[in-house]
């Protein structure tokens, strides 16, 4: 569905589930694993697919993508655009309904004082809010009556679909979030760990990085959903115990993102108990560069900013030759199999949003090394490793636990040495790692090391919000309570003027030109980001689960509420 089609009013209707429930929580238990643990239930204040996916269960947005990336209204009667009048003529506003009699999982009614509250919390500059991006160009956010809230932008937005669409960006409940704005949100911890809700579960306790135990909430919407009375959400491990507990032994219903090889996952599945599922949405498997100085000599504010860039990873030769020097068939290979794709773009999907330049595709050794040469960087010493003006070409390579992730390290670092690049390496618990702990130095916010690795994706099919996150200044750092989107801290103000053209630009084909421009400047123009393999989500559940839809659009357990127990 195209952007243009979308505000003419062409959008999709919310789908309920095939199966007839007889009434709520008469399935008894589902038992969720996510190998990394929750550590927060308040998206806005983490990044970590993990806890934004956990907290689904329990806070929603107005609206948001189901499987097929079609937009549906969930809080919202129905989806505003230009031809039903929610959306203005000149696109500078969008207009939401709340629908009626919709109540808190406390039996309070949920207002458009909720939704204004949300945007004021998010966009505090003390804040530091995770997910800023989608209230980019927001100038104001009215309450109109109890049920209606309108959203103005500072100028034309073809695109108004951000702010409280998409699990990334859900409505908090006022009255509880009311003393946690600015400095203050990290320390609400009942609030960011047992958030009142929408949703068809409540928090009942939560233990950070391990276990959730959460039960049906008896004021959800539909009096015969959610099917379970309870759900016991388990943390931490890793991908493959999480993949044995649902396709080999049963003792779990659903497992998530199984980041392993294929052949491992299609021995698990001949125990007979579960299935795979898979689906290919715009998640990629990356390397950011650190653009400043990581020392532990420095003052944190400093780490954190380009006043002190890196020693050398400001020389784009080294970041290409960095690049050039992987085998990305390889990763794919040993990695995903069918599963993972090379792809040179960070946003690989949808098509018309993708390059398509296969540039990093074959790997190049000897390029790698004729590039590192003609910038200066030699082995002067005899050593092995390449340096230049007394600074030595010596990396400190962090991601998150996982067995494939260390695989593709442990290729990366041979190569990167085969070069001349000294390659030291780290991997943290993958629930400390995109935890967002302000108190943490072990997050990939803080980036305390020379490049990382993860891979993280957007709701929706289009990736304005996403390709935002760069923005100077949008750095996590300690103001910001370390929060914040442009991880690599890449700056660059001609990229800040593609963010306002592609913001107020509505031809879908010339959105599309804008954001692939945008996608070259991150990687093949400059190499700060490094795609590696385009992946596809992996996960699995239990014969006995009904009612599972991959949703690789959303949070992937979106529809939560829909499933059931085969007998």
């Amino acid at each position: 569905m195209t952007l243009r089609s979308l505000l003419m009013g062409a959008v999709a209707s919310a789908t309920l589930a095939p199966a007839a429930f007889a009434e709520r929580g008469a399935d008894g238990e589902v038992n969720i694993i996510y190998w990394q643990a929750p550590s927060i239930l308040n998206p806005y204040l983490s990044g970590g697919t993990k806890d934004i996916e956990a907290a689904s269960l329990v806070i929603e947005p107005l609206a948001r993508y189901n499987e097929v990336g079609e937009m549906v209204p969930y809080l919202a009667t129905e989806i505003p655009t230009v031809g039903n009048g929610g959306v203005s003529e000149d696109l500078t506003s969008i207009t939401w309904t709340i629908a009626p009699d919709m109540l808190w999982s406390d039996g309070s009614a949920v207002t458009s004082a909720d939704v204004k509250f949300t945007a004021e919390y998010c966009m505090d500059p003390e804040g530091g809010c995770a997910q800023a991006a989608f209230f980019d160009g927001v100038k104001n956010v009215e309450a109109i009556d109890s049920l209606t809230v309108k959203v103005t932008f500072d100028g034309p937005k073809p695109n108004p679909y951000g702010p409280f669409v998409g699990g990334q960006s859900p409505i908090i409940q006022a009255a509880q979030f009311a003393d946690c704005l600015g400095a203050k949100a990290p320390e609400c911890t009942e609030a960011n760990f047992n958030p009142i809700g929408t949703g068809p579960f409540v928090v009942d306790d939560f233990r950070p990085n391990d276990v959730i135990q959460y039960s049906a909430n008896q004021n959800y919407r539909d009096p015969a959903k959610p099917a379970f009375a309870k759900v016991t959400f388990k943390g931490g491990g890793d991908a493959a115990a999480a993949g044995r507990s649902v396709l080999e032994t049963g003792e779990f219903d659903y497992a998530w993102n199984l980041q392993l090889a294929p052949d491992v996952i299609a021995k698990m599945e001949e125990a007979g108990k579960g299935k795979a599922i898979a689906g290919f949405g715009p998640l990629i498997e990356r390397i950011e560069m650190n653009m400043t100085n990581p020392s532990p000599d420095l003052p944190p504010e400093t780490r954190a900013t380009v006043a002190e860039p890196h020693p050398f990873l400001t020389d784009i030769r080294v970041r290409k030759a960095l690049s050039l020097a992987i085998d990305r068939p390889l990763l794919v290979e040993v990695g995903y199999g069918k599963a993972g794709k090379v792809s040179c773009d960070l946003v690989p999907s949808p098509a018309m949003f993708a390059s398509g330049d296969m540039h990093c595709a074959t790997q190049d050794l000897e390029g790698a090394k004729a590039l590192l040469d003609e910038a200066g960087w030699v082995d002067s010493n005899g050593n092995g490793v390449r340096d230049k003006d007394g600074v030595e070409l010596s990396i400190l390579y962090q991601t998150s636990t996982n067995a494939v992730r260390q695989d593709f390290q442990a290729l990366i670092k041979d190569w990167w040495e085969q070069i001349g690049v000294e390659t030291e390496l780290r991997n943290l618990d993958a629930s400390v790692f995109f935890g967002g702990d302000p108190g943490s130095p072990d997050t990939f916010q803080k980036f305390y090391a020379d490049v990382e690795m993860y891979a993280n994706t957007f709701n929706g099919t289009d990736p304005q919000q996403y390709l935002a996150a760069y923005r100077c200044g949008g750095e996590p750092k300690p103001s910001s309570q370390w929060q914040g989107e442009n991880i690599n801290r890449f700056c660059d103000p001609a990229y800040d003027k593609l963010i306002d053209e592609l913001a107020r630009t509505g031809d879908i084909k010339k959105r599309a030109e804008i954001a692939i421009k945008m996608n070259n400047m991150l990687t093949k123009d400059t190499y700060t980001i490094v795609p590696l393999v385009h992946r596809g989500r992996v996960s699995a559940h239990a014969n006995s689960l009904g009612g599972v839809k991959l949703n690789v659009w959303d949070s992937e357990i979106w529809n939560a509420a829909d499933w059931y127990r085969i007998k």
